[in-house]
Order: structure tokens, then sequence, then C-alpha cells
């Protein structure tokens, strides 16, 4: 419980900065410079008024200097990205509780961090492709770098070289779908999709078969049942759907409750691991 209450804190602290990256990414300006400042009078915001969620409720959602709104958005996002980070320290952190060796607790550690990254860029991602319709490469391109260092170093402290080869496997798996079903169906799936579902598959498939099938299923059933309440509401077949988010949502679904529901749906067939 400490470690998660003390990653979500932390996870607040990343929230504002994913602001920065959700706002700036996709009009390509940089996310450390210049520093951040009221939108209505361009004055460049002071670091006390810069502390996540506090601050907003201290100014009551208003700039300092010209009283103009502050959107919620801002405080939301510091939030549920304060507890998405708990939740994850909170699934992961009994291996670093559990962690007898030097060499079995750095592996632990390396492995929360690869998914606290993985929070972090799908918060991202969900509201940029939800703003934009778009998944900007400088998001999705490097995540395969870091995921694969991190994943890759989880596999040497630990010797579980079979989880890495199931990450690579995920990755082909998930993206060579994704590719197909963009060549078949150019209008419904964008290569952004593609990109992100080989991330998705390398960091599903290191935690195993039910998570990536689990994971991979969920994110279709969402945005089918999306699609689907889309239409039934009249904005026809023609309507523009961003898929990431549902990619991303099923994803998570996944890792923090795929063994679990993958066994449930083995218990309704009558069958068992």
């Amino acid at each position: 419980m400490t470690i998660a209450l003390a990653v979500g804190a932390f996870g607040a602290l990343i929230g504002s900065f994913l602001n920065v990256v959700v706002h700036r990414v996709p009009a390509r300006r940089s996310v450390v410079s210049p520093p951040s400042a009221c939108g209505a009078c361009g004055h460049a915001i002071r670091p006390y008024d810069n502390i996540p969620i506090v601050s907003w409720l201290v100014l009551r959602g208003r700039c300092r200097d010209c009283r103009a709104p502050i959107s919620p958005r801002y405080p939301l996002v510091e939030l549920a990205t304060a507890l998405v980070f708990a939740i994850v320290a909170w699934v992961f952190a009994p291996a670093i509780i559990a962690a007898t060796t030097p060499t079995a607790l750095a592996a632990a550690i390396v492995q929360l961090v690869a998914y606290l990254y993985l929070a972090a860029i799908s918060i991202a991602l969900a509201l940029i492709d939800l703003d934009t319709r778009r998944l900007p490469n400088v998001l999705v391109v490097p995540s395969y770098v870091v995921g694969g260092v991190l994943l890759t170093l989880v596999a040497a402290l630990t010797g579980e070289w079979v989880a890495l080869a199931t990450a690579g496997l995920g990755l082909a798996i998930w993206g060579g779908l994704y590719f197909a079903l963009a060549v078949i169906w150019p209008g419904g799936m964008g290569f952004g999709d593609v990109k992100l579902a080989g991330v998705l598959g390398l960091f599903l498939g290191f935690l195993g078969w039910p998570t990536l099938g689990v994971g991979m299923f969920a994110g279709f059933l969402a945005g089918g049942v999306f699609g689907v309440a889309l239409m039934l509401a009249g904005r026809g077949r023609k309507a523009a759907i961003a898929f990431g988010p549902w990619m991303l949502l099923g994803a998570w679904v996944g890792i923090l409750g795929g063994p679990a529901i993958f066994r449930a749906y083995l218990g309704l067939l009558g069958l068992a691991l």
C-alpha cells in the first residue's frame, strides 16, 4: 500500500507533464520549452501555481493574473494519472516486496517502471487520439525501444527468456493482425493503430498468452460496442472513431485482469488450466 501511495503521488506529477504533452505534441511543439503559460494572457505559470490538482483547487479553476478559466481537464488528467499509477504499483508491487535477492528486487523494480511508462503513454495517446484522431509517431515509435530495453533487462535479471520471446511474438501477432486490417479496411483502421498494436503486443506478451489474448479481445470488444452505440445513436456508419483509446483500454483490461478473466472463461466452458 505504501508503494502504491508513493507511486500514485508521483503519478500526479507525471499527469501534470502529460497535460503539456497532450497539448504540444500534436502541434509539433517542444514539451520542454517555453515554460507553461496562461493561454489567455500569456503570463508564465508560477511554480506554486503548478502543483498538481491542488493549485487548480486553490485558484478555483482560474488564472491568477487574468482570471480566465482553466479547464478542469488539467486536474482530472493529473488525478487520473495518479490513480492509474497507484493501481499499476499495487499490481506489480508484490514482486518487489517478495524479492529475496538484489537481482530479483532490481528485476521487479524495472518491470514496474516499464508498465508505469506504458501507463503514461497510454493516457497521453488516448487523449491525443480523442482530440485529433492521430497517434503521433514521436510517442509510439520510441515505445518499441523503451519497452524492448526494459523488458529485455527484466528477462536478463530473471532468466525469463520465454517471457521475452512471447513479447516478441505478441508484437508480431498483434501488429501483424492490425496491419492486415489496415490493408483490408483502410478507411476503418489507420497505421497509427498498427504501430500502437505492436507496442501493446510487446508489453502484454511479456506477461503471457492469457494477458495478450484477453487484452486483444477486450480492445476489439470495447471498440465494437462503442461503434454500434454510435450507429444506434444516429451517427451513421461513416462516423469517425478514434480506435486507439479502445485498444489501450483493452490492453489494460488484459494487464490488470487477463489471467483471471481467462480462467473464468475456461471455467464457463468446463475447462481448466
